[in-house]
């Protein structure tokens, strides 16, 4: 039994283990100018924890083979552990932990408490059962006001997000169903939420973020290349979650301000 024990523990782990060094499974490429930096923190934490997984396994496998119940096995010895070796590795497990996560807060931080540049691209993106809408503010740089008493998610767009069409504000504003941004320029976000929580995903951009009913949470990134990009909520947000996903099309500067000007042409 001890033998059977070591080769169904090793044979999963070394089977597991391949699929991740074969990266059957993996991220798409990275599109964002933070995505080197993300992919090489995702790698690095995938190897350290590979050879802490890899050496556990195998000695666990070790020890169920070495101290299987045979006729000439000596007798148990309990013990009530070692206070030294306990300290040890919780003492290295925290240090690898904590390690990872100063390493990745940088650019975690700078998305996220450091300003957006004067010139970076304002869209506001609002989250509802089931649907994402996307808010540019117009040629007068300004978002108009919302009333949460005018939301009708139903009818969509501007009265999904209950866009008050009296503010002069909002004459200008633009809601789409569709993310377009213009490469190489920053994407300053606003997240909101109208009912529950949800979490605007763009793997390819490597941006995730929960946005919260009540909150506006300010972000942003860099796209870098042109190409449309799958975005979902990464949130379980109600029983038509599985819907609530689209696009973000990654343009030329040129067919960005085309289609912000088609559409507030629309408007008039």
């Amino acid at each position: 039994m001890g033998l059977a024990l070591l080769a169904i523990i090793w044979l999963i782990t070394f089977v597991s283990t391949y699929f991740f060094i074969a990266q059957t499974w993996w991220l798409p490429h990275g599109a964002a100018a933070a995505a080197p930096w993300i992919d090489h923190q995702f790698a690095l934490t995938y190897v350290l924890m590979g050879i802490v997984f890899v050496a556990a396994q195998l000695s666990l496998g070790y020890l169920a083979w070495r101290y299987r119940d045979h006729k000439d096995a000596a007798p148990v010895e309990y013990s009530h552990g070692n206070i030294k070796l306990e300290v040890l590795w919780t003492t290295l497990t925290a240090i690898l932990f904590i390690g990872l996560n100063l390493m990745g807060s940088h650019v975690w931080a700078s998305e996220r408490f450091e300003p957006a540049k004067p010139d970076a691209v304002p869209v506001e993106v609002t989250g509802m059962q089931f649907a994402w809408y996307f808010r540019y503010p117009g040629p007068d740089g300004k978002y108009g006001k919302t009333d949460p008493k005018l939301e009708d998610p139903s009818a969509g767009n501007e009265a999904a997000i209950g866009l008050e069409t009296t503010d002069p504000a909002s004459k200008d504003d633009v809601v789409a169903g569709t993310m377009y941004l213009p490469v190489g320029r920053e994407v300053n976000l606003t997240l909101r939420a109208v009912d529950v929580i949800h979490s605007f995903f763009v793997p390819a951009l490597r941006f995730k973020q929960d946005a919260v009913p009540g909150l506006a949470i300010h972000m942003h990134f860099t796209p870098t290349e042109i190409g449309d990009y799958e975005m979902a909520c990464a949130e379980l947000c109600g029983l038509g979650h599985y819907k609530m996903h689209g696009m973000v099309r990654v343009v030329s500067q040129a067919d960005f301000d085309k289609w912000l000007a088609d559409r507030e042409a629309e408007k008039q």
